[in-house]
């Protein structure tokens, strides 16, 4: 049989399959290269485009907090301006109360009866006086409650013997002023 050598061929084919696989090798290097670059590329893109987005909501959120402060502050001024509406409408709806009650008391007040002081705080009026009797102020509080535009009356303080008026019985009393109306309507004057 003869002898031959096949050293060499084999050597030959291991050379190319070293060749091979570097080829193969550096080929696989170069496409995964390639996708990491392709791959950062993309993300790169799309972290923009999100920071895009970022901006222009952020921006909408900056414009419409803007126009929040807009609406509170016309919301602000809404308000002040129907307190004063309701201001107005309550001066003009009380504009004859002042009237009513000058001339309600006048009606209701007794000849023995007067009047040192008179005020009032909202629709609390509040009464001073002097009297000749206890009864006179009596009858007073009765007029006053038999009235349309007064309501419940209360005797705060009677004395008599003061030093100012000696015979007589000086009163503090309270009244609460009603709108006037009656049952059958208007309290007539």
């Amino acid at each position: 049989m003869p002898h031959i050598n096949l050293l060499p061929w084999r050597e030959e084919q291991r050379r190319e399959r070293q060749r091979t696989f570097i080829n193969i090798a550096v080929g696989a290097a170069v496409v995964t290269v390639g996708i990491v670059i392709l791959a950062h590329i993309n993300i790169n893109a799309m972290i923009q485009g999100q920071e895009s987005r970022n901006s222009f909501l952020q921006d909408q959120i900056t414009r419409v907090d803007e126009e929040i402060k807009e609406i509170e502050s016309l919301e602000k001024e809404k308000e002040a301006l129907l307190a004063r509406m309701k201001i107005i409408q309550e001066l003009q709806s009380s504009r004859s109360e002042v009237v009513h009650l000058f001339d309600e008391i006048a009606r209701a007040i007794p000849q023995q009866v007067y009047l040192l002081e008179l005020s009032r705080k909202g629709r609390q009026v509040s009464l001073e006086g002097v009297a000749d009797s206890n009864d006179d102020v009596s009858a007073f509080m009765r007029n006053l409650n038999a009235s349309a535009w007064f309501t419940n009356p209360r005797l705060l303080v009677i004395e008599t013997g003061k030093t100012q008026y000696p015979d007589d019985s000086w009163f503090q009393l309270q009244v609460t002023m009603t709108d006037g109306k009656v049952e059958g309507g208007e309290a007539k004057p």
